[in-house]
């Protein structure tokens, strides 16, 4: 049997590394994808946040505001967290969906403003209750041209008091929690992340789903998001948001009332999604080792990605 030489050996090592280093670097810098939606960046004034599926998502967080729950004031991070997300479905024909966090002043406005750009509305609830001052959400959605909606959705934020964002934020370590934060994450059996002081978890659904027919990436906000903002002496306040199916919101409500996390709205997000989704979101403050461990349970109830 004829071996190789070591030359040859090493030089298809040297294509194979080179090759590897190619790819990643393409899957971490998307410069066709950020090409792609330069335009609605600048309409924004702002770049979006890359997201799995080829889906860009603006961040709006209220910092303008200061809600108080129960005592505790809500981060923006925890449930105050305004965003837009956009995903190509054909030649100049995009996918929305987003999420708007509104004081109750501003709904009408806001509402008159996407009606006149034909962006849909798709929901309008609350995610809290008892906040002070009292926060309003509107879930919007649509396809179209991609530039004329994001001119609608800018045009829309300009009617709040919602602060643009400023580029270049700084990674957070979340070492002053006051929880051991490597092990929430695996009682949740999954990474966080950290930023504006709140510790993040997303489990996107582990279905195919469609919007109108289109596949609709997970990353487009169709999936349980839990966050956890530390209140003091190893606690932390817990909200976000379940999703699931009509056979799985019994049993996830259930296992969260048993455990003293309290159901605080239950609605859907969008108008023709299949399969049909439902979004419960929660509150509690308490230890928050024992609330992953609910949080996780409930979790498990539903068809998640693991």
């Amino acid at each position: 049997m004829k071996f190789p030489s070591i030359k040859t050996c090493t030089l298809a090592a040297v294509v194979v590394v080179l090759f590897s280093i190619r790819i990643a670097t393409a899957q971490t810098a998307g410069p066709e994808l950020a090409a792609e939606w330069k335009t609605v960046e600048d309409i924004f004034g702002f770049p979006g946040t890359q997201l799995p599926g080829g889906v860009v998502r603006f961040n709006l967080p209220r910092k303008d505001l200061h809600v108080t729950l129960a005592g505790t004031e809500i981060k923006p991070g925890l449930a105050l967290s305004a965003w837009a997300a956009f995903h190509h479905v054909g030649d100049k024909d995009a996918m929305i969906m987003g999420d708007l966090v509104l004081t109750e002043d501003e709904v009408a406005p806001v509402v008159k403003a996407f009606q006149d750009g034909g962006v849909e509305i798709t929901a309008i609830h609350n995610h809290l209750i008892g906040e002070s001052p009292k926060i309003i959400y509107i879930h919007i959605g649509g396809h179209g041209d991609p530039v004329k909606m994001a001119h609608t959705i800018k045009q829309a934020v300009g009617l709040t008091k919602t602060p643009l964002p400023q580029s270049g934020a700084a990674k957070e370590t979340g070492a002053d929690f006051g929880f051991d934060i490597a092990v929430v994450e695996k009682i949740m059996g999954r990474q966080g992340n950290v930023s504006g002081g709140v510790l993040h978890f997303s489990a996107p659904r582990a279905e195919r789903l469609t919007e109108e027919g289109m596949d609709t990436p997970p990353s487009m906000g169709a999936g349980t998001v839990i966050n956890f903002q530390p209140t003091g002496n190893g606690r932390a306040a817990i909200a976000g948001d379940f999703a699931m199916t009509g056979k799985e919101v019994g049993p996830v409500m259930k296992l969260l009332h048993d455990n003293g996390v309290q159901a605080v709205a239950l609605h859907s997000h969008a108008l023709d999604d299949v399969p049909r989704l439902f979004y419960m979101h929660f509150w509690a403050n308490d230890d928050a080792l024992r609330l992953a461990k609910a949080l996780r349970s409930a979790l498990d109830q539903t068809n998640s990605a693991k």
